[in-house]
């Protein structure tokens, strides 16, 4: 459930009620640690696949939760790349933009999945059911260039490739 709350400079911005029983989840999960020191990346790991994704009010959750400031959530959840403070769908389409890939035609595979889901990168799909996501490089330079859907990888991708590999998520 989302309701709109307004901003200091007076812009409406969405604001999040989380639903109580991912809050309970969460909790119990921090709460069963043996130790809260040196684990807020596990508990950010745990809260994204409880949430689907890090908005302010899991941060918020999270900080009060492992008893540390805010900012150094914040900091955690900007700093590496696996943790989304957007909505993302159920399955994460990702184009390595790597050097191999590029070279490989990434770019056009990149172009053909924008065009068959209707999305840009970062978007959702109106289902709920993809997202899309770039990367610099996955380690499969041979296999350029390469799509992952989730963590299934796809090599020697091209463009008409798309609709089949997507048929496999559906």
């Amino acid at each position: 459930m989302m309701e709109k709350s307004t901003s200091p400079a007076g812009r409406s911005s969405p604001q999040i009620v989380l639903a109580e029983p991912l809050v309970k989840q969460l909790k119990d999960y921090v709460t069963g640690l043996p130790d809260k020191e040196g684990q807020l990346i596990n508990v950010l790991h745990q809260a994204q696949g409880i949430f689907g994704y890090l908005p302010r009010e899991v941060q918020r959750l999270v900080a009060q939760e492992m008893g540390v400031p805010l900012a150094r959530v914040y900091g955690v959840v900007t700093f590496y790349t696996f943790f989304t403070m957007t909505p993302r769908g159920r399955h994460l389409v990702s184009v390595c933009l790597g050097t191999a890939c590029f070279v490989k035609g990434s770019i056009r595979v990149l172009d053909a999945l924008k065009d068959t889901l209707k999305v840009e990168v970062g978007e959702v799909t109106e289902d709920g059911r993809f997202s899309i996501n770039t990367l610099r490089c996955v380690g499969g330079c041979a296999l350029a260039p390469v799509v992952m859907v989730d963590e299934r990888v796809f090599g020697n991708v091209t463009p008409t490739q798309i609709p089949d590999i997507l048929a496999n998520f559906k």
